[in-house]
């Protein structure tokens, strides 16, 4: 049951083989086996079963609110939702509560999906791990598989592996089966990076196509709110749900007119695959290389071309991001200064010594270097 694809369970939950409510009882077991790989920040399991009755009852009377009615998923912790905490795995916002959903998530919710909890992350979403979070790293699942375990000869609870990140609690979520989906954030390559190393599969979406409105900013220029499932074909399904116009973000554009599916049987054969050869970095290790050269044949056999292409500016990408989103960084967190909302010290000798301290003891040392790096560059003539 918990290993099937969203179209299969949608299927079966309309057929009434699957009930909702034995489903989320399911997948709140799984998470509490689970919790040790601390994917989870905020389980809303009161909230969830609800939902799930709620779902029962409409699939019952046959009249669904969309395919994903009864199916669980799970949030990136810098995503709002209404009264359930959204803390960004930071103690600077360790007891917000926000007055209203992020639209994806909203959207979600409107189709019936019923939400397991707040997934971990690096704190404010800077980092690359999942390790930077003020609620702990979070383990891959695969740490604990008998595969890896026998091949390594690691121990899982000393030698485990990180998840990504750095929306790495969400695909952690997904890869152990306690969600059938899950919201990411992706920046540069926040969703697609942890389900690279959780072996699921993730969607940055075109920016602009999803809102972003009520997703907590690191850098608005970048900032995209991501989809992680198990398959291909349920992203797509996922993402003609929650693409389209949203008068709360003016970045967003209309939907396109024709149904994001994938077809059944995908043809290659008139496909041009681009390889950059500046790709071939230093650095890059050999089982990497051998396993993109596995699936370059791969895809050679089914028909497709597979060329060698030139990125010339690829040296330059990782300088020109940094300084972009570490200005955009200092910006955002400004905001967090002890005074509206959030985390605020109980130094009172000046309204300067109260900003200072709050901003240390609510920041991590990732986040104050990228706020010091952000205001240098902005200061910087």
């Amino acid at each position: 049951m918990l290993s099937l694809t969203l179209k299969e369970l949608s299927l079966a939950l309309r057929e009434g083989s699957i009930s909702p409510i034995e489903l989320c009882r399911k997948c709140l077991n799984r998470i509490k086996k689970t919790q040790h790989l601390n994917a989870y920040i905020t389980v809303t399991e009161e909230l969830a079963l609800k939902q799930a009755q709620e779902a029962e009852t409409r699939l019952l009377r046959g009249a669904p609110k969309g395919p994903l009615d009864g199916i669980p998923f799970a949030v990136k912790d810098n995503f709002c939702t209404e009264n359930i905490k959204t803390t960004c795995a930071s103690r600077m916002l360790k007891d917000y509560v926000p007055p209203y959903n992020a639209t994806v998530v909203q959207k979600l919710l409107d189709q019936g999906a019923v939400l397991m909890g707040k997934t971990n992350m690096d704190e404010f979403a800077m980092g690359s791990g999942s390790t930077d979070s003020a609620f702990g790293p979070v383990r891959n699942p695969w740490s604990y598989s008998a595969s890896y375990t026998e091949q390594t000869g690691a121990a899982p609870d000393s030698d485990w592996v990180v998840s990504g990140g750095s929306s790495g609690g969400s695909a952690a979520a997904v890869a152990s089966l306690t969600s059938y989906l899950a919201l990411g954030s992706d920046t540069g390559g926040s969703t697609r990076n942890p389900a690279a190393l959780c072996g699921i599969v993730a969607l940055k979406p075109t920016y602009g196509l999803l809102s972003r409105h009520g997703l907590i900013p690191l850098v608005n220029s970048m900032d995209v709110p991501g989809i992680l499932t198990r398959t291909a074909r349920d992203a797509a399904i996922v993402l003609d749900i929650l693409q389209g116009q949203d008068m709360r973000d003016s970045t967003t554009v209309p939907a396109p007119s024709s149904p994001t599916e994938l077809p059944e049987d995908f043809d290659v054969k008139n496909i041009c695959i681009g390889i950059p050869k500046e790709y071939h970095a230093p650095g890059l290790s050999d089982e990497t290389l051998a396993q993109w050269s596995r699936v370059a044949d791969m895809f050679e056999r089914a028909g497709a071309r597979v060329e060698q292409v030139s990125l010339p500016h690829t040296q330059y990408s990782i300088v020109c991001y940094h300084v972009l989103c570490q200005a955009e960084v200092a910006s955002n967190m400004a905001r967090f200064d002890g005074l509206e909302y959030g985390h605020r010290s109980k130094v009172d000798a000046s309204t300067e010594a109260m900003y200072a301290t709050t901003r240390h003891e609510g920041f991590n040392d990732v986040v104050r270097r990228r706020i010091l790096c952000g205001n240098y560059f902005l200061l910087k003539q």
